[in-house]
């Protein structure tokens, strides 16, 4: 497949629809909407009622004029759907390069470093020519297109990670792994206990300095090391 000139090199922009982000704001604006609509009903009964639970804040609630609650209900939505569309996934395809973006983050991936582009349950993943892993990314896009579309732009694709099996659970201390990495794996469990997505984020680049590649599943690390063979860029990825 012939590649644009850098200059003129317009990217394949592939992004939530258009139709699917504004149906999360709708949603979310009226479940928010409604929400405060039945919360001030709830003070209202509980005002009404000669014992209750919580009945000073609801006389407070009640005071509240009745179209307020519904209207900070829907501004409530608002910010659910702003804050929903801040973690989708955007995927930039140029002539020499892979842009991933998402909550801000932005990973720029050298077309000559990418062996593989692949699906793991629910995560993009990008595997470099060395055997490990450039980006793994949460998506919420159509795999199937994400599949088409990056193939015709001359990356590989897999549905599965070649390298699933490899993977172990890790535990404090795991054999095989040196007592730096075990260090960091041990401080990156903390900040995904604590769900801090950036930390998080920083300790696997940190890994993958190491030679460790680690991804997780419910709060618990999976981990491998690149003593495997490298994936070639003309290698079947099934094999």
């Amino acid at each position: 497949m012939s590649k644009p000139s850098g200059k003129h090199d317009r990217p394949t922009v592939l992004r939530e629809p258009v139709w699917a982000t504004a149906a999360v704001y709708v949603v979310a604006v009226l479940l928010g909407a409604a929400a405060g609509w039945l919360l001030g009903l709830l003070a209202e009964w509980l005002v009404s009622l000669p014992y209750a639970p919580m009945k000073g804040p609801a006389r407070l609630v009640a005071m509240i004029p009745g179209w307020v609650l519904p209207l900070l209900g829907a501004l409530a939505g608002l910010v659910v759907g702003l804050i929903a569309q801040y973690e989708q996934l955007v995927i930039r395809l140029h002539a020499d390069r892979l842009v991933l973006t998402r909550k801000g983050h932005e990973e720029r991936l050298a077309r000559e470093d990418i062996a593989l582009i692949c699906r793991d349950g629910g995560k993009l993943v990008v595997l470099s020519t060395e055997g490990g892993e450039l980006a793994r990314v949460k998506s919420g896009l159509d795999f199937g297109r994400v599949a088409e579309t990056v193939t015709e732009h001359g990356y590989r694709w897999a549905d599965a990670d070649p390298y699933e099996h490899e993977f172990r659970l890790w535990v404090p201390d795991l054999p095989g792994l040196s007592q730096g990495a075990n260090a960091l794996l041990k401080a990156r469990q903390s900040a995904l206990d604590d769900d801090n997505e950036d930390d998080a984020r920083l300790l696997r680049e940190e890994l993958s300095g190491l030679g460790v590649v680690v991804k997780e599943q419910k709060h618990r690390q999976y981990v491998r090391t690149l003593s495997q063979v490298p994936l070639k860029k003309d290698e079947d990825p099934g094999r």
